[in-house]
């Protein structure tokens, strides 16, 4: 199909811009949300739809699965708050595996395409795509096939019956339902409208989520560990996924290990709070984990390197925190009503050397892996600044129940998720070793050759939002940008105009020097989608998606640029 649409790619790209949008679109005006948000326009085709949609101030993720179509497309959109991928229904994998939701799906002349046996999965997936109150709006094609593309028949009732099982409202308006005319001409063809609505969080995660942090009976604090330490993954690391299906999100279980002891060695080693009902010991505090003692939380993080005795007694610490999630939390923490787990841990056996290591991805992956249903680590990365207060709150409490003992300041600090400290000074004292260059480096985002002591370091996606230090969030701007930017995410318009001045500052600061492993290696653990950071470009698209995720969770406000 797609080839059909790349093969005569020209034609119809002139033949879809030629259509006026509202024109064509006019019964799916009345139904798109008040306040423009994150869109998806699946069978973007040519850009006409998603153009207009940015241009209304929206945030367009535009799919296309024919290269040429896509090509022009982009081109078409240039310089738009769109971004393009290449995907498709009915899995979307790539759409789902950023893990955001979206306020308006749009299926224009594409549902004729789905065969029917794929329809189901196909009103699945986008309704797990779906935000609180959005939209999905699907044109339905009536009449013959041209013999060139493969067409299906295609009904309202079909479309109510799909939706009414994922629990989303037809909000048609009445005078909007029935076929009209085609806007090519054509006497034998005809379309119809059909817009969808979901009321609420529509995948049930929230409230299986809620009842684990509230309800769920605990003679231990482990179950909130795991859920905390899932939500901390979820929401910092995207890129550390192994695999996603339709139904699990696989990550390396030593990674699970290790924000496990991350959170647990402030309670027990610094602290000495009580994590379980009665005089009982924990199961992975053994000899490595006390062994940790001289090491901070910090220490403990995605891509730091140890020498040999020291990184044993890490590995060997991970080791024991999995066995204890896997045999206790992973174990005992199960879907409201039923014996079945929630999370299904597969270790592996490791053998330990006293060597060099660092805590990485392949490293991580060295202790087996563990499977999280989708649903929940969806919701656990678009609800975390909601959901870790939660979890914070009930461990809290949870402990004043074990031992009566506890002062609200010190044990509130020890729960306390240790960020790292704002940190700009590598990448200052980098800036200004280059200022003898010419040219100097630029401003990422007012293009203006930076100047000594006129210029700062600059939170790409901001700090106060989200504690990332990375060298790909670090970038150079002149004073009067980075104060009047301050804790504002870049709009995407202005994101995109810094990109070419983005690329050339990794590739000549990072990628071309000695920093190109650590730089690699923190933006393929922190963005999603990003496999090969070694492409500049790669990591940009993950960048943009980390904006737009920060932006939908967070709600933060945007900097247009200098005012």
């Amino acid at each position: 199909m797609a080839d059909y649409y790349s093969d005569n790619a020209n034609a119809l790209f002139k033949r879809y811009t030629a259509l006026d949008f509202e024109a064509v679109h006019a019964n799916l005006l009345p139904c798109m949300p008040d306040t423009p948000g994150a869109a998806l326009d699946i069978g973007a085709g040519a850009g006409r739809d998603a153009l207009a949609l940015a241009k209304r101030g929206w945030e367009v993720v535009a799919v296309e699965p024919a290269q040429r179509l896509r090509q022009l497309g982009a081109s078409y959109t240039e310089g738009q708050a769109v971004q393009w991928m290449d995907d498709r229904l009915p899995a979307l994998e790539k759409v789902r595996a950023l893990s955001e939701r979206f306020d308006l799906i749009l299926v224009s002349a594409v549902w004729m395409h789905v065969p029917g046996t794929q329809r189901e999965r196909a009103m699945r997936v986008l309704g797990d795509l779906l935000a609180p109150g959005g939209r999905i709006c699907i044109t339905l094609r009536y009449g013959p096939g041209d013999g060139e593309r493969d067409f299906h028949p295609v009904s309202r009732g079909e479309i109510e019956h799909l939706a009414r099982q994922r629990a989303l409202v037809d909000i048609t308006p009445t005078k909007a339902r029935g076929a009209r005319a085609d806007c090519q001409g054509r006497s034998d063809v005809a379309w119809e409208t059909v817009c969808l609505r979901l009321p609420d969080d529509g995948t049930g995660a929230l409230p299986v989520l809620r009842h684990i942090i509230v309800n769920d009976q605990k003679s231990s604090t482990y179950k909130l560990g795991l859920l905390r330490a899932i939500t901390r993954i979820a929401d910092g690391l995207p890129g550390m996924v192994l695999k996603r299906t339709e139904d699990y999100v696989t990550v390396p279980f030593g990674l699970v290990g290790l924000y496990w002891i991350r959170l647990y060695k402030p309670l027990i080693q610094e602290k000495k709070l009580p994590q379980i009902q009665g005089n009982v010991g924990y199961g992975f505090a053994k000899a490595a984990f006390w062994g940790l003692h001289s090491l901070s939380a910090l220490d403990l993080r995605v891509g730091q390197a140890f020498d040999g005795a020291t990184g044993r007694t890490v590995l060997e610490a991970i080791r024991d925190a999995c066995h204890t999630v896997r045999k206790m939390p992973a174990n005992y923490t199960t879907w409201p009503g039923s014996i079945e787990p929630i999370f299904i841990a597969e270790p592996s056996s490791l053998r330990l050397r006293q060597q060099p290591v660092r805590l990485d991805l392949e490293t991580l992956s060295r202790f087996g892996v563990f499977h999280i249903p989708r649903s929940i680590w969806d919701c656990a990365s678009r609800y975390a600044c909601w959901l870790e207060p939660a979890i914070v709150n009930e461990w809290f409490d949870l402990m004043g129940r074990y031992e009566m003992r506890y002062r609200s300041e010190p044990t509130r600090e020890a729960l306390r998720w240790r960020e790292p400290i704002r940190q700009t000074d590598a990448v200052r004292a980098l800036i200004e070793s280059r200022l003898a260059e010419r040219p100097r480096p630029r401003c990422a985002w007012t293009a203006t050759p930076l100047q000594s002591d006129r210029y700062e370091v600059d939170h790409c996606l901001p700090w106060t939002h989200w504690s990332n230090n990375d060298l790909w969030n670090l970038l150079p701007a002149t004073r009067r940008a980075n104060r009047e930017k301050r804790d504002r995410l870049p709009a995407a318009r202005l994101l995109d105009d810094a990109r070419d001045r983005i690329l050339e500052w990794w590739e000549t600061s990072y990628l071309q020097t000695g920093r190109r492993a650590q730089f690699m290696i923190e933006a393929e653990a922190a963005l999603p989608m990003v496999e090969d950071a070694s492409r500049p470009e790669a990591v940009f698209e993950g960048l943009q998606h980390q904006r737009r995720r920060l932006k939908q969770n967070q709600q933060i406000a945007e900097w247009m640029g200098l005012s």
